[in-house]
């Protein structure tokens, strides 16, 4: 019997915020959110690592965006920037995990806020090193050279 269940579209991600913005090169180490790595075992846990930045927006920007903000509609250059803020911070914390000697991040978490006018972006998590288990999982792309 079919399904009869409607699904949502995809949401509508804008050329300039394709994939190449979302993708981050973690070089090797696995990332997840989840507490494990189905069909992979955490051999040592390295302890929790943090990948940490700060951005500022200029005044030109900041001033299009005020005047933006007062007719709605996303602000695109912000969207951009909390793009490549969050990349730099995955960036950083695979940095820290292949400094410990780690191949995994689980539990990875993201935190982004405002100070002081300034855009701040954290992703945490724990390093560890897996291993694979069970031979019917497939590879992680992450591991494959």
């Amino acid at each position: 019997m079919a399904s009869t269940k409607h699904h949502s579209p995809p949401a509508d991600i804008p050329p300039q915020l394709s994939d190449l913005h979302c993708f981050t090169e973690t070089e090797g180490v696995i990332t997840t959110t989840m507490f494990d790595v189905p069909g992979y075992r955490v051999v040592k846990v390295l302890g929790a690592v943090y990948g940490l930045t700060v951005r500022t927006r200029n005044w030109a920007a900041a001033m299009g965006m005020v005047i933006k903000s007062i007719a709605g509609g996303e602000l695109r250059w912000f969207t951009n920037m909390l793009y490549s803020a969050r990349n730099d911070a995955i960036t950083r914390i695979v940095a820290e995990t292949k400094a410990r000697g780690g191949n995994a991040i689980i539990c990875l978490r993201f935190e982004s806020g405002e100070v002081g006018g300034f855009c701040q972006c954290c992703a945490y998590g724990t390093a560890a090193i897996v291993e694979k288990v069970d031979p019917n999982t497939h590879e992680a792309p992450q591991l494959l050279s």
